[in-house]
């Protein structure tokens, strides 16, 4: 299939065999073997849901944006339909935890005269769901702050329009932390934060606390709480942006019934795509962003210093070879490769052996080569209507166990260059082996998927106790340069937060930046729009009024900057002021 109304990644999913999918990472995600169905996302105007039938089951989202679930033989039949203007499969999104460092604590944060604390706002936190018993997301009577809870990995009971998991309201989790033990409780609200990651970023967006006598308590401490764990559609799954976007429409459906201005908190991202803020997800962030008193915050990932992305300026007349690293033990691996669909230029792979094969063939579809003991998928695709860049996508699939491990090369023979910019990147650092990287990388444009939406705010990490960047943050801007991103830098590093069954626990990563960004734009709102002072400060107007306050960190002397954007949010910078004073007083807890 080669239809140009469906996206490369899938349009190459579908090529492939039954073989060859099961022996990637990327090409299954979106596809259920044991019921042969996918759950696609689809870009459509005018009545979609004339299509649904018992097999092709659609939840409409907002702006023209639906999931549909439908068997792989009916796609063909999807893609020809008017209504229909584009589809995509599902990516798996990773946390942006950086798991190979260690944390101490982090202060009280507390915004001290103005008394703004986030109450009237209502903070949602998409993530891998909440521990709802811990005292930090709960009122001084013991009651729960938080409003609902959709778990889209429980069965049973779905919020209205909506097909998968199960909603609790505030009355079933106080009848839950009222029920004699947890036992009982689970029966009530089922929900449970496996990871912590969700209850980690909530307890610094939004708790209280409670736990610590005050001492550890979040940004914006007394607003309304929404939570949605994203859903894994099989045991030891991921979630995907199919879940998200789902996420995503139902934290603005529940907003506007409860008529309350939003923070959505997103501390997770992948790598896959142009970067230029142009793909179905990200305008779909960009329309959710227009909803509504609402501002999204997104992390920036830690792809930083993972070398996983490269690029250049090709010149006519001069050959480029780009080196990248393969370890012993890869599964299977992916590459992508990024030009301007004005630039021809020939693409040759080289084995570990020095065995060639290319230049690729210049034309819509799959290809197929071999090399040593690892079969390559290439798919050459076209500019989108979305999007005016091209993409080439290589796959790398063992005929045995593993891809062949050492050092691969891909020249680049130019033909006719216009502004010859091109970019590669290998997969998310969760997925490779410590060893697989590019041996030239470029650390900017590694922000990770969506931060790369316009209409959200985008948030890096750095070091608060040094002042310095934090090396694994992804860094900006955007492939086509026209949006600065990160928007602006938070404390990433050695953060003390809420951990699942009480208490705290240090973490790192840019996760935990993007919900002190939260919280500050919380406080923004309630000093704006609860108390009266601006109406209308949402949306961009809390981009531009973060990005305008940015603290300057030192050793950096052009800003904005693709490190850090504007800088420091000065309402942190304020709060840690306010921490340092009130040391002498502050309680220890153990």
């Amino acid at each position: 299939m080669t239809d140009q109304k469906i996206e490369n990644l899938l349009n190459l999913a579908l090529n492939a065999t039954e073989d060859e999918r099961a022996r990637s990472v990327e090409l299954n995600v979106g596809y259920d073997e044991e019921d042969q169905m996918w759950d696609l996302i689809v870009r459509y105007h005018g009545d979609l849901m004339r299509l649904e039938t018992d097999e092709i089951q659609i939840a409409q989202l907002y702006a023209g944006y639906a999931i549909v679930t439908i068997p792989e033989r009916l796609i063909p039949y999807l893609a020809g339909q008017l209504e229909v203007e584009y589809i995509e499969k599902p990516k798996r999104l990773f946390f942006s935890v950086n798991q190979g460092r260690t944390a101490s604590c982090m202060n009280a944060l507390q915004y001290g005269e103005n008394a703004l604390s986030g109450r009237g706002i209502l903070v949602a936190v998409i993530d891998s769901g909440v521990d709802y018993f811990h005292p930090d997301f709960r009122n001084t009577d013991g009651t729960t702050r938080i409003l609902n809870i959709w778990d889209q990995t429980v069965a049973g009971n779905p919020p209205q329009g909506y097909r998968i998991g199960t909603e609790y309201s505030r009355e079933q989790i106080n009848e839950a932390l009222n029920a004699p033990n947890e036992m009982e409780a689970r029966k009530v609200v089922q929900t449970r934060d496996l990871s912590g990651h969700g209850t980690e970023v909530l307890g610094i967006a939004a708790g209280n606390g409670r736990a610590s006598g005050g001492v550890y308590r979040g940004v914006a401490w007394e607003s309304d709480i929404l939570v949605v764990k994203l859903g894994q559609p099989k045991p030891n799954s991921f979630p995907r942006t199919t879940e998200l976007m789902q996420a995503l429409a139902y934290v603005a459906q529940k907003a506007q019934e409860y008529e309350m201005p939003f923070v959505v908190n997103l501390s997770f991202g992948n790598v896959y795509g142009s970067h230029d803020g142009l793909s179905i997800l990200e305008t779909y962030l960009d329309n959710i962003a227009q909803i509504g008193k609402s501002v999204i915050v997104t992390g920036t990932g830690n792809e930083g210093e993972t070398g996983g992305h490269t690029s250049g300026i090709l010149q006519t007349g001069r050959n480029e070879k780009v080196e990248f690293g393969v370890s012993e033990y890869e599964l299977s691996l992916n590459l992508q490769i990024w030009k301007e669909y004005e630039d021809d230029f020939d693409i040759i792979l080289v084995h570990p052996s020095g065995r060639r094969t290319g230049p690729f063939q210049n034309r819509l579809g799959t290809q197929r080569y071999v090399l040593g003991d690892t079969e390559i998928l290439v798919y050459y695709g076209e500019p989108s209507p979305y999007s005016p860049t091209q993409e080439i996508y290589l796959s790398f699939l063992p005929i045995e166990t593993y891809v062949d491990s050492g050092m691969w090369s891909i020249e680049l023979v130019p033909r006719n260059v216009v502004t010859g910019r091109y970019d590669m990147w290998l997969p998310e650092q969760g997925v490779l082996n410590e060893q697989t990287r590019f041996y030239q990388p470029v650390p900017e444009t590694t922000l990770t998927i969506p931060s790369t939406a316009r209409n959200t705010i985008a948030v890096g990490a750095y070091d608060s106790r040094l002042l310095s960047y934090a090396p694994f943050s992804g860094r900006g801007y955007t492939r086509d340069s026209n949006q600065v991103k990160p928007d602006l830098v938070a404390p990433g590093v050695e953060i003390m937060t809420t951990a699942v069954n009480g208490g705290y626990t240090r973490v790192t990563g840019t996760s935990f930046a993007a919900p002190f960004v939260t919280g500050a734009a919380a406080l923004m709102m309630q000093w704006g729009i609860v108390k009266g002072h601006d109406p209308y400060l949402y949306g961009q107007k809390v981009k531009a009024y973060l990005r305008k306050g940015a603290v300057h960190l030192p050793g950096f002397h052009e800003w904005p900057n693709p490190t850090l954007g504007y800088g420091e949010d000065v309402i942190i910078r304020l709060q840690e002021q306010e921490d340092y004073r009130s040391k002498q007083t502050e309680k220890k807890v153990p």
